[in-house]
């Protein structure tokens, strides 16, 4: 561990989103960034520690110290490679301490708006088929991104885009959901992470030459270069013939050369991760991999309140009131067009925990509700009958699976206007089928064949 601070840090994120990243918001997660990690520690998260007992930090891509100048950054707090899991759980176990109530197995369907303003969301019980008005005078929107758009993607099946479909039918904008991160390290066939801790304990890249090639194309951060420089690079290595396999379409990620014992107490999940997935024992053979789409960007616009904007008549920006939203769903863009490793989860915390912040300041506990209007969430019950009772001839998984491989073909690493053309061509021929859809189950109760064709709906939309 070293001295650090966190204007490195906010240098390190603003380069690293292509200088594209909203530099009020950056300051502000750099900034709080220590906080929430000691936050988390008095929570209970069971951090990695250092034999002196301080919370183990690790290397991670495109993190550096003194403004770029003075080397590799050992920034990233970690819990081994379980990270966000642990942090899942100790917030999970927090928030029940305090007797919060949480709707587990219901799906946000469409929010309710009057005017500019949220008045709460209309929600399906897939448990027992009933449909909720939920009205509230803040909604927080922390839905994910949508990887699930891809056919290969290290996201979990629910990442469908829902919050942004939410805002997009309620005729707010998206912001850049052009911006798509290609993770470096996602198993070959498989998609599933290799987390970036892989290289931050000290594993390489190799083509099939044996070359280190990340030695080429940045010869000081190497393999810990940021994430769009890996992803490109790997790209180039298999088009110009240098990737390894029956078919040279992908590479290998060693950590055999690593001590064993350091593996099997730093990376515990990878070792079974690659052993399930990919067949290899990680501390004897090399684990192949292929950049696979993570993370977006993109994403509904925030200011650095957490609170969503839009825009008024004459182009300036206009908070919409009882509406926040955090997280991979929201666009604070303080990744601008590349994230940076270990942000996601700061983001997701700091601004987490600033839509709290933003709520205490704008309401009072126990506040007043208005009534909502008599026919609120009308369309979204229509929408969801429509579906239902949908009899058209394609069914909703062929129309994903033609949308999910156009995006792969089309809208990959590098990205040409030609393929992008032809890209648009072939989803909007998808996007014709969706008044075609089909389901079979009539049902009100975990009709899951319900659920996913509104899942469809938001990546479409």
């Amino acid at each position: 561990m070293h001295a650090d601070d966190w204007r490195y840090h906010f240098y390190d994120t603003v380069k690293g989103s292509d200088w594209l990243g909203d530099q009020d918001a950056i300051q502000y997660m750099t900034r709080e960034a220590p906080i929430a990690v000691r936050e988390l520690e008095s929570y209970g998260m069971p951090f990695s520690r250092t034999p002196d007992g301080k919370i183990y930090q690790r290397a991670f891509g495109g993190q550096s110290v003194d403004y770029g100048k003075g080397g590799q950054a050992y920034r990233c707090c970690c819990v081994a490679d379980r990270t966000g899991h642990s942090m899942l759980h100790t917030l999970f176990g927090r928030a029940l301490g305090y007797d919060c109530i949480f709707f587990v197995e219901y799906f946000a369907m469409d929010l309710i708006m009057e005017g500019t303003e949220c008045r709460g969301i209309m929600a399906y019980n897939m448990a027992d088929g009933t449909i909720h008005r939920m009205k509230a005078n803040q909604t927080v929107i922390a839905t994910g991104g949508y990887g699930r758009a891809y056919f290969s993607c290290t996201s979990a099946h629910t990442c469908t885009g829902d919050g942004g479909g939410m805002v997009a039918r309620a005729g707010l904008p998206i912001e850049d959901p052009e911006f798509v991160q290609f993770h470096p390290t996602g198993i070959y066939g498989a998609g599933c992470l290799m987390t970036e801790g892989c290289r931050g304990e000290g594993g390489i890249l190799r083509n099939s030459e044996g070359e280190r090639f990340m030695e080429r194309y940045a010869p000081t951060a190497k393999d810990l270069a940021s994430r769009d420089v890996v992803s490109r690079s790997m790209t180039m290595e298999i088009l110009e013939g240098r990737g390894v396999g029956p078919n040279k379409d992908h590479i290998y990620l060693h950590l055999n050369h690593l001590p064993p014992e350091q593996i099997h107490e730093r990376l515990p999940g990878i070792l079974e991760t690659a052993h399930i997935f990919a067949g290899v024992d990680a501390t004897k053979e090399p684990i192949p991999v292929l950049p696979t789409v993570h993370y977006n960007m993109g994403g509904i616009p925030t200011d650095w309140r957490s609170q969503v904007l839009t825009q008024d008549a004459k182009g300036a920006d206009l908070k919409v009131k009882g509406l926040l939203a955090c997280g991979e769903a929201a666009c604070a863009s303080v990744h601008g067009a590349n994230r940076l490793g270990a942000n996601s989860l700061l983001d997701l915390v700091v601004f987490g925990r600033r839509c709290a912040e933003t709520t205490r300041e704008d309401y009072q506990p126990g506040q007043s509700q208005r009534d909502l209007p008599a026919n609120a969430g009308e369309e979204s019950i229509a929408n969801l009958d429509r579906l239902r009772f949908s009899k058209g001839g394609t069914p909703t998984a062929k129309i994903r699976s033609e949308m999910q491989q156009a995006m792969q073909k089309y809208a990959a690493v590098f990205r040409r206007q030609d393929y992008l053309e032809m890209g648009c061509n072939v989803l909007h021929e998808a996007s014709q089928k969706m008044t075609d859809i089909g389901i079979s189950d009539r049902g009100n109760i975990w009709n899951t064949d319900l659920v996913e064709a509104m899942e469809l709906e938001n990546l479409m939309i």
